[in-house]
């Protein structure tokens, strides 16, 4: 601790020059991998908007204030999701959120009075600039979890949620309600973006993106990962490997946990 707080008496004079004096308090053992994870990824936040971690509105979940719960209950269950936004005519025209908690005096009064418009709560309205650091202090003095992110010209362009901005900082959180199974390796989270887990088999992975990488060295495409690298990587490191840019999410000082892959059109030699 003496040995860190030496470091931090030189008054580091940019955000560059704060992380390396952490990375060297790592590397003395003063704080662990897990904690200088931490540290870079809320540090992080408060550079990243939330266009950058948003649920785009082609994977939004969402109700219409027309729906009957027969209607809208299997949908809700269907996507173990807690929160939804509620729409009228149209994706753009957000009436409000409803809690799937609000639902249960269903189970008790029956459908025969319910009205969805009379338990939905206010929607609140952000644009895909709002830096993350800012909406997360939002969220907690509000004490709201969800917020609808518009364009500049007003149109819906997806949800953002606490626990999205959450795992930017602690790295993926998984609830009773995600899955646990093996060929969860690899979710898609827009058209061009998914994020994988290391120890995907690089069958797998090929299988899933009809792609061609070699298994004979690797059995993992963790191990494809870091072989590109050439070292350890830390997180939001990139390098490229064929038609996909792999983004370190999450990595300890073993090993790499969790990628974020993109598709691109360029390949380089790697593949295959």
């Amino acid at each position: 601790m003496e040995k860190l707080l030496g470091a931090f008496s030189q008054e580091p004079r940019s955000r560059d020059e704060l992380l390396d004096i952490i990375k060297d308090a790592a590397e003395n053992k003063v704080v662990d991998a897990e904690a200088l994870s931490i540290i870079q990824g809320a540090l992080d936040v408060s550079s990243q908007q939330v266009r950058e971690i948003m649920i785009p509105r082609s994977q939004m979940v969402v109700v219409s204030i027309e729906d009957c719960p027969k209607d809208f209950l299997p949908k809700i269950i269907e996507s173990g999701h807690s929160r939804f936004p509620v729409v009228g005519e149209s994706i753009d025209d957000i009436r409000g959120i409803l809690l799937a908690k609000d639902l249960l005096p269903l189970v008790l009064k029956g459908v025969d009075e319910f009205r969805l418009e009379d338990i939905i709560r206010p929607a609140n309205i952000i644009p895909e600039s709002k830096r993350l650091n800012i909406l997360l202090r939002e969220f907690r003095e509000n004490r709201y979890h969800m917020a609808v992110v518009i364009d500049e010209y007003g149109g819906v362009s997806g949800v953002v949620t606490i626990e999205d901005i959450l795992e930017e900082i602690v790295g993926d959180i998984e609830d009773e309600t995600d899955e646990d199974e093996e060929d969860s390796y690899i979710r898609k989270v827009s058209d061009n973006d998914y994020v994988v887990k290391a120890l995907t088999p690089i069958e797998d992975f090929n299988e899933y993106f009809d792609c061609g990488f070699s298994d004979e060295e690797f059995d993992t495409i963790g191990g494809l990962v870091m072989q590109s690298f050439g070292h350890l990587p830390g997180r939001d490191e990139t390098t490229r490997l064929g038609n996909f840019q792999f983004r370190v999410l999450y990595a300890d000082n073993r090993q790499i946990h969790l990628l974020r892959v993109s598709r691109t059109d360029k390949p380089t030699e790697e593949d295959g």
